[in-house]
C-alpha cells in the first residue's frame, strides 16, 4: 500500500493544485476554442460531421446514416458525458466563435492502476486545415492528461500515409513504436496503423 504523502511535500503539491489555473476551455486561435463538450452540442456536432463527411471518410469507419443526425450525436455525446463522469473519457470540442463545431479532440480509454494510460484521438474541420488548430489543440491534451489527469501516457495511431497527423504528434514529443498490422476497419477495410506514444511522467 502506498503511504499518503504527509508534511510540507505534501502541502506544497495541494497548494500547487489549487493555484494552477484549468486548462480548459482553452482558446487555440483568435475565433476556436477547445472545450469540454456538453449536453446540446449534438446538433452542431451532427452538423460538422455533415459537412466533413468526404473530407473524413477516408480516415474513419464507415458510418451509418443515422450518425449524422442531432439525436444519434445527443444521444451518443450523453454516454461520453457519463463515461466522463467515471473518469473514462474526456470528449473535448473546437468551437468557433460563431457555435460551429470545427474539430474533435477525444482522450479515451482511460485506464488507472499500473498502466495510468490513455488514447488520442482528433479531427479538424477540412476548411481549418493547416492554420495549426490540431497542433495546438494536442499541446492542450497533454497538458490536461499529464496535469489534470496524472496520465502516465498517451497513446495514438494513425495510418500509414497520414503525414498530417504524424506530424503534429512528433511535434508534441510523441514516439513512433510500432506498427499494426490490419488494426483498424477503415474507409471499408482493414488497414495498417503506425502506433505512437509519448510518455508523460519520468
Amino acid at each position: 500500500m502506498t503511504p499518503t504523502p504527509s508534511g510540507s511535500d505534501a502541502t506544497s503539491r495541494d497548494t500547487d493544485d489549487l493555484a494552477r489555473p484549468p486548462v480548459l476551455p482553452a482558446r487555440l486561435a483568435d475565433d476556436v476554442v477547445l472545450r469540454l463538450a456538453r449536453p446540446g452540442d449534438g446538433r452542431a456536432m451532427a452538423a460538422a460531421y455533415e459537412r466533413n463527411r468526404e473530407h473524413l471518410a477516408p480516415w474513419d469507419p464507415e458510418r451509418p446514416p443515422e450518425f449524422f443526425t442531432a439525436a444519434w450525436q445527443e444521444q451518443n455525446l450523453a454516454v461520453q458525458l457519463a463515461d466522463h463522469a467515471a473518469g473514462r473519457f474526456w470528449p473535448l470540442l473546437l468551437v468557433a466563435d460563431d457555435g460551429d463545431v470545427v474539430g474533435r479532440l477525444n482522450i479515451a480509454n482511460v485506464v488507472r492502476g499500473a498502466f495510468h494510460s490513455a488514447d488520442l484521438g482528433y479531427w479538424v474541420d477540412g476548411a481549418r486545415t493547416g492554420q495549426g488548430l490540431m497542433t495546438a489543440a494536442v499541446g492542450v491534451a497533454v497538458t490536461v492528461a499529464r496535469d489534470e489527469l496524472g496520465l502516465h501516457r498517451l497513446a495514438a495511431s494513425t495510418l500509414l500515409h497520414n503525414t498530417a497527423s504524424q506530424a503534429v504528434l512528433r511535434h508534441h514529443g510523441f514516439v513512433r513504436y510500432g506498427l499494426a498490422e490490419r488494426y483498424l476497419r477503415i474507409a471499408g477495410r482493414w488497414q495498417d496503423h503506425l502506433l505512437f506514444q509519448r510518455i508523460l511522467h519520468d
